[in-house]
């Protein structure tokens, strides 16, 4: 089978084209033929070897057919959609025509969309799902900051935030991203800086925060909430340095909570996937209550194209690959 394959650690030059063995499922494991799949920051990383783990082949989730099941979880022809479980990191990933996952970390999501169109669904929607209503506890009428808000992360945040009646105050870096943020109903766009703790009128009365700049700025989003409010660390747009010296003692916030949620433990016990209602939300997102369409579709032979513009951050939202059919 054709495969994109992490030839050395580097640029998008070193994404390269080869044929490698189709993989052979064992028992508990689905054989997927990937009809799409979308782009993610982590990928990026893995390919610049600033990742744990890096497998040959990149990639943490597609849609798809399953092939072939050994243990029968899913049926020959089903249509699903699958992510994390180590693709991408201790096993093959997505970038290829096949790939074989767990079946802790499949589900199928019969749909009317487009494949394009699914695959920008599975890993962000299901990200953002469980930060805001596992992690966060969001309810309606609740106010919550989301700081990266037209990540493709934060986007899919946003979108179910509003969704669900909460009152959504969401960051970007420029001015000019604000129509992004406006479209999807926040009640304010703010531009993200190390002042927006004084420019934030609701500092210290916020019910919740969505971090998605990462460790730079987790602590300040601490101090914007109210008592009893509560903080989600689950991006790191800003880059991956520690927190410097951090102290709870000194630096850090009286009588609020802060959790972190990384995606990487989908299909883990304690977190199935299942947990996820990936069906009802391609049924939102097939009846126009949810915003989920990708901003680029690339075909599978533009890998390094779709790497540069992720790269540069013009992505302006989810990117996905299709393969031709």
């Amino acid at each position: 089978m054709r495969a994109i394959v992490i030839e050395k650690f580097g640029g998008p030059d070193s994404l390269v084209y080869k044929d490698i063995p189709k993989p052979k499922p064992q028992h508990g494991q689905v054989l997927i033929q990937i009809n799409a799949f979308g782009i993610n920051h982590a990928e990026m990383h893995m390919r610049r070897g600033e990742w744990a783990e890096a497998a040959p082949v990149s990639g943490i989730e597609c849609v798809g057919i399953v092939e072939a099941c050994p243990g029968g979880e899913f049926p020959v022809g089903t249509k699903v959609a699958a992510l994390m479980g180590g693709m991408g990191r201790t096993i093959n990933g997505s970038y290829a025509e096949y790939t074989c996952v767990p079946a802790s970390n499949v589900a199928s999501i019969e749909s009317e969309l487009s494949w394009a169109e699914l695959a920008a669904i599975p890993e962000t929607y299901a990200t953002a799902w469980t930060c805001l209503f596992r992690n966060l506890e969001l309810k309606a009428g609740q106010t919550i900051l989301i700081r990266g808000g037209t990540s493709s992360f934060g986007q899919a945040a946003v979108n179910m935030a509003v969704n669900a009646g909460a009152k959504v105050i969401a960051t970007t870096r420029t001015r000019d991203r604000f129509p992004i943020l406006e479209a999807l109903g926040v009640q304010r766009a703010e531009i993200e800086g190390p002042d927006l703790f004084q420019r934030l009128p609701e500092s210290k009365a916020l019910d919740a925060v969505l971090d998605l700049v990462g460790n730079s700025t987790i602590m300040s989003s601490l101090d914007m909430l109210r008592r009893g409010g509560r903080a989600c660390l689950a991006g790191w747009l800003g880059g991956l340095a520690p927190i410097p010296d951090f102290n709870p003692l000194l630096q850090m916030a009286s009588g609020v909570y802060l959790t972190f949620f990384g995606s990487f433990v989908f299909g883990m016990p304690q977190f199935p996937l299942s947990d996820v209602p990936l069906q009802d939300i391609a049924k939102q997102v097939a009846e126009g209550r949810l915003k989920a369409k990708p901003s680029r579709v690339f075909s599978f032979e533009d890998i390094r194209e779709a790497h540069r513009v992720m790269e540069a951050n013009q992505a302006g939202g989810k990117m996905v690959v299709v393969h031709a059919k």
